[in-house]
């Protein structure tokens, strides 16, 4: 391309590497691919400008052809620096004529300086994952918040925070919880952190998980995919958690249950799906087999208090495999860390397969344009996802999986939508 939007990435000569990745995940994207065609035709978005703070990967490439397909003007940063695909990036730029601010394995400073820049297009509507581009507009970049119109979150983790700024009446336009759909939490949530986490594992470590104990800090979707997983490749599972009824869900599904601190003496490999700060320190260190295995798999990299390890550690052997640090403590028990602590699938590996984002972007698509007209009638909070888009999405994906299920006869609808029938 002549005329090269705004842009900061790493390497421009990848584009063709990163065109033939993105083709590579459309293939198994058809939801979001009939929705671009659409949306190329009805161009729902013409005038209107996004901006998107999300892990720039191919997948994710794929949600901004089809917005910018609509007609919007785009900018793009990403929502962790180590999921940042750079040759998707220059794909973007010079073969798509997207804005982008991404390079791979920025620091903190780069990091909010990418999501400013971002922001500089004064939108209109936000994508994020993980809170952090909303975040920035409610403390350093408040004079854009009178004309944004509304947004939507991605993630787990982005979600608690938002509803943490609606209970502080600190939250000051509508954004969609499109992590809780159905089709988003019970499939790329479930299916995808749980294989995706555990092939970042092996991809880092080589590890057969088949005899090893596995310690899960957390069953929420993403913990229940990681058990299953795990469970299905030979591992002892073993769950921690704070909630006594997901404990006990975790109970009825055959996994041990226990206290982080009991575990933390008995788990060859440990993955974090909290979305809290210190689900590993210190105290669970000390008590560590030498060789285990620590990994995050919540959003943000917090929940393994990875400062308080190297404090611990009297050596420290970066990448002694691909994205694994080993921390050799005073008694000569050696730590792994992967991917620094950071989301393990994508620091790691490539993050969930596309026919799983499939659906969550579909969901994306869907709200932002639902969004588009009906903002002005929201008020300023957390809001979920109509039903109807979240059923939609789940009906094309069974068709393009060449699947059909049973409708109602008209008796049955009359029976489902009346009290006056008796059993």
């Amino acid at each position: 391309m002549t005329d090269l939007p705004q842009h900061d990435i790493a390497d421009p000569s990848l584009r063709a590497q990163g065109v033939a990745r993105i083709e590579w995940a459309e293939r198994s994207m058809p939801v979001l691919r009939q929705i671009r065609e659409r949306f190329a035709k009805e161009r729902p978005f013409e005038g209107q400008r996004f901006a998107a703070c999300m892990h720039m990967t191919t997948e994710t490439a794929v949600l901004l052809r089809t917005l910018k397909a609509g007609g919007a003007e785009l900018a793009a940063c990403a929502s962790n620096p180590l999921s940042t695909q750079d040759d998707t990036m220059a794909a973007l730029v010079h073969e798509y004529g997207i804005s982008v601010f991404a390079r791979n394995g920025v620091d903190r400073d780069a990091y909010y300086a990418h999501i400013n820049a971002a922001l500089d297009i004064r939108p209109d509507f936000v994508f994020d994952d993980g809170c952090d581009l909303v975040n920035t507009l409610h403390t350093t970049r408040k004079e854009l918040l009178e004309a944004i119109k509304a947004g939507c979150e991605e993630t787990t983790t982005g979600v608690v925070r938002l509803r943490q700024m609606a209970a502080d009446d600190a939250l000051r336009f509508p954004v969609v919880a499109v992590n809780d759909t159905d089709t988003k939490h019970m499939f790329d949530n479930r299916y995808g952190t749980g294989q995706s986490s555990l092939d970042a594992i092996m991809r880092a470590t080589n590890l057969l998980f088949a005899g090893k104990t596995v310690v899960i800090g957390g069953f929420g979707y993403c913990g229940k995919g990681l058990a299953e997983r795990a469970a299905g490749l030979g591992a002892h599972v073993v769950v921690t958690e704070i909630d006594p009824t997901k404990a006990l869900d975790a109970t009825m599904q055959g996994y041990r249950v226990m206290p982080m601190l009991e575990a933390a003496r008995i788990g060859d490999v440990f993955i974090t799906v909290t979305s809290n700060r210190g689900a590993l320190r210190p105290e669970h260190f000390e008590v560590m087999k030498d060789g285990a295995i620590l990994a995050n798999a919540g959003h943000f990299d917090i929940e393994v208090d990875v400062a308080g390890l190297g404090e611990m550690a009297v050596e420290k052997r970066s990448r002694i495999r691909h994205q694994t640090d080993e921390y050799i403590l005073a008694d000569g028990r050696r730590l792994l860390l992967v991917a620094e602590g950071r989301l393990v699938n994508l620091g790691a590996a490539e993050g969930h397969p596309a026919s799983v984002m499939d659906m969550s972007f579909a969901d994306q698509a869907l709200t932002a344009e639902w969004l588009t007209k009906t903002y002005a009638s929201l008020e300023p909070g957390v809001v979920d996802v109509p039903t109807e888009i979240d059923k939609h999405v789940a009906r094309v994906k069974l068709e393009t999986m060449g699947i059909q299920i049973d409708t109602l006869t008209s008796d049955q609808e009359t029976y489902m939508n009346s009290w006056e029938f008796g059993s």
